[in-house]
C-alpha cells in the first residue's frame, strides 16, 4: 500500500510491554482539506471524505476567488430573475398602441416608446422571458442531439461511426446560419418553436464531433472494460460510466450553445424569420428596422435590446471560462501566493 501524504505516526505507549524485535504498531492519519473529516486508514469504521462534498467546495471556492465567474453568474441571475419576475410586475400591454408616439424616456415611459407608441420597457421585460427561454430551450435540444451522436458514434466505432462521422462532417461543413436561414424561410408556420428546430437542426455537430473523439479514447480504459464484464447494459455504460467524465465538456459546449443559439435566432427574427407579433429582443430589433428607428434619431428604441444582448452573452463566455478552469487547473487565474497561504492555514 502506498504511503499518505502527509502522515503522522501514533506509536504505543512506553508502557506497553513489547520487545525490542516486534514493530510498533501505528496508525496512518491521512490530513485532510480545511473542512472534510479526518479518515484514519486502517482504523477500524473509518470514513472517507464524500466526493460531492469536495466538489461542491470546489465550486464555491472557484465562485469566491474567480472574479469572470462569479461576474457571469450574478449578470445572467439578474437577466433569469427578470425574466421570472418582471413580466408580473408590470402592468402595460407591451403590444398596446397610444399617442405617444416615439416619446424619449421618462418617468412614464422608462425606455421610450415606439413609433406606434408602445411602450419599450414592457417590450425589453417581456422579450427577455421568451428570448432567454427558448435560448435555454433551443441549446439543451442541441446539446442532447450532439451528446447522444457523440456518444454512440465514438463507442460502437466500426461502420455506425463511419455512417454518423459522415453525417457529422457533412453538416460541419455547412455554413449553419446560412442553412438556418433557408430552412426557417420555406417553414410553413413562423414562430420560436420554428426558429429552436431549425437552430437544433443546424447546430449539433461541433459538440458531437467533440464528444466523439472524448468516448474514443475512453471506450477502452479499465473503467469500461470492468462494466463490460459485470454485464452492464451498453445504456448505462454510455451514460452513467462515460459521460460522467466528459461533465465539463458538456456543461461548456450548452454555455457555448446558449451565446450561439441567443445571437441566432434574434438574427433570424431580425430577418424577418419569426413571428413579428411575439415580443423579444429580435422582434424589437426588426420592428426596429422596419420603421427607421435610427433615422428618426430613436436611440432608446434601439440601444436597449443590443446593450441586453451583450450582456447576457458576455455573462455566458465569463461562466465558460470558469467551466474551463474548473475542469483544468492549469487555466485557473488563482495566483500563487494565494494558493501558498491556502495550503499554509491548512496545515496550521
Amino acid at each position: 500500500m502506498s504511503k499518505p501524504i502527509p502522515s503522522q505516526e501514533f506509536p504505543v505507549p512506553e508502557n506497553t510491554n513489547t520487545s525490542a524485535t516486534e514493530p510498533v504498531s501505528t496508525l496512518e492519519v491521512i490530513a485532510p482539506p480545511p473542512g472534510d473529516t479526518m479518515s484514519i486508514v486502517g482504523a477500524p469504521g473509518a470514513v472517507a471524505p464524500a466526493a460531492v462534498g469536495g466538489r461542491m467546495r470546489d465550486l464555491v471556492r472557484l465562485l469566491r476567488n474567480n472574479r469572470k465567474v462569479a461576474m457571469g453568474v450574478t449578470i445572467l441571475g439578474i437577466f433569469i430573475l427578470v425574466a421570472i419576475f418582471g413580466p408580473f410586475l408590470i402592468h402595460t400591454d407591451p403590444n398596446k398602441f397610444s399617442d405617444d408616439a416615439l416619446a424619449a424616456p421618462s418617468a412614464t415611459h422608462w425606455f421610450g416608446t415606439t413609433q406606434t407608441g408602445q411602450d419599450v420597457f414592457a417590450q425589453i421585460i417581456v422579450g427577455t422571458r421568451t428570448s432567454l427561454l427558448w435560448g435555454f430551450i433551443t441549446s439543451a435540444l442541441v446539446t442532447l442531439v450532439a451528446t447522444v451522436i457523440g456518444l454512440v458514434s465514438g463507442y460502437f466505432g466500426g461502420i455506425v461511426d463511419d455512417i454518423l462521422s459522415l453525417i457529422i462532417n457533412v453538416f460541419l461543413v455547412l455554413p449553419g446560419l446560412v442553412l438556418a436561414i433557408i430552412i426557417a424561410a420555406f417553414f410553413p408556420f413562423k414562430g420560436p418553436l420554428t426558429i429552436a428546430l431549425v437552430l437544433t437542426f443546424t447546430s449539433w455537430s461541433w459538440g458531437a464531433r467533440v464528444l466523439r473523439a472524448q468516448t474514443m479514447s475512453m471506450r477502452d480504459r479499465d473503467f469500461v472494460e470492468a462494466a463490460r464484464s459485470n454485464g452492464e447494459h451498453t445504456l448505462r455504460i454510455l451514460f452513467f460510466e462515460i459521460l460522467p467524465n466528459q461533465i465539463a465538456i458538456v456543461a461548456a459546449g450548452f454555455v457555448g450553445t446558449t451565446v450561439y443559439v441567443i445571437l441566432a435566432a434574434t438574427g433570424l427574427q431580425f430577418l424577418g424569420l419569426g413571428d413579428p407579433t411575439d415580443v423579444s429582443w429580435g422582434s424589437i430589433l426588426y420592428w426596429v428596422q422596419n420603421n427607421d428607428a435610427i433615422l428618426l434619431n430613436a436611440w432608446w428604441w434601439v440601444i436597449p435590446p443590443i446593450v441586453c444582448l451583450a450582456l447576457v452573452g458576455t455573462s455566458l463566455i465569463l461562466i465558460n471560462y470558469g467551466i474551463d478552469e474548473m475542469a483544468n487547473p492549469r487555466l485557473r487565474s488563482e495566483t500563487r501566493p494565494r494558493i501558498l497561504k491556502r495550503m499554509k492555514k491548512a496545515v496550521a
